[in-house]
């Protein structure tokens, strides 16, 4: 049975969040109501226009590391083996110095390519052995910074609000095999790729008229099915068929569960 709650799911885009809603007592077959996908300016946008006792899992990072090792914050050197040829699409995070070392605005490019130097300063201080960081993952730092602040500032949110990873979450729906083909190839869609994933997304309940809609403005093809994985993935949090890699969560300095749910 599906909890009677509202689930979400919801990735990192362009526009800022693209998130898909379950409405409580459907499951994504129903058709009466309907899972819906919108996008978010930022993530406090997103929980405005959810109940508060909204289950969401979300493809970010949650929880950061005071010191950066070798292999991660601890999940990732969980996840990693489940996903064979997947596995890089799993990246370590480095400290919290280092995601806030500069969080201003950056006007031109010259000022974001400095602002990615002083971070990667800051993350060969903080990490052992020391590492820099890399332009992937620079890029997703006020992302990362967005959750982090309203889970500090607003510790109930911990209970609603989980990380996962849609990799890990493909391999989990699809009974522990990770995924046979990439999402993308040199950093354009895949659509043998994108097929393999749709697929199971169906076999888990989704109507493919609803995956193969053009996704809203400012969010990619890959990123909604992301999305609509991460959406699975809360029904299962809520229902309590989801594990937390580690189980239990570890915590960071702020107390903010640290594990990749799936």
């Amino acid at each position: 049975m599906t909890p009677e709650i509202v689930l979400v799911g919801a990735d990192g885009c362009k526009a800022g969040w693209i998130a898909v809603l379950h409405e409580p007592g459907s499951t994504p077959r129903d058709a009466s109501p309907a899972p819906s996908v919108d996008v978010f300016p930022t993530f406090a946008a997103l929980l405005a226009a959810i109940p508060d006792d909204a289950i969401v899992a979300v493809d970010m990072p949650i929880g950061l590391p005071e010191f950066s090792q070798k292999g991660g914050r601890g999940p990732e050197a969980l996840v990693r083996p489940l996903l064979g040829a997947r596995q890089s699409s799993v990246f370590s995070i480095p400290s919290r110095a280092a995601l806030y070392a500069d969080t201003c605005g950056f006007t031109t490019i010259e000022a974001w390519y400095a602002a990615h130097r002083s971070a990667s300063e800051v993350a060969r201080t903080t990490s052992d052995p020391p590492r820099g960081v890399s332009i992937q993952t620079f890029g997703i730092f006020s992302k990362i910074r967005e959750i982090d602040a309203l889970l500090i500032a607003q510790p109930e949110l911990r209970g609603r609000v989980f990380e996962s990873h849609p990799e890990v979450a493909f391999c989990r729906l699809n009974g522990d095999q990770a995924m046979l083909l990439p999402k993308k190839i040199k950093g354009s869609v895949n659509p043998a790729g994108m097929a393999e994933r749709k697929a199971l997304l169906c076999r888990h309940g989704y109507e493919m008229d609803f995956l193969d809609q053009p996704p809203p403005r400012g969010a990619a093809a890959d990123d909604f099915l992301d999305a609509a994985a991460m959406a699975l993935i809360a029904g299962r949090i809520a229902s309590g068929k989801a594990k937390p890699f580690p189980d239990p969560p570890l915590a960071d300095g702020f107390g903010i569960p640290v594990a990749i749910w799936a």
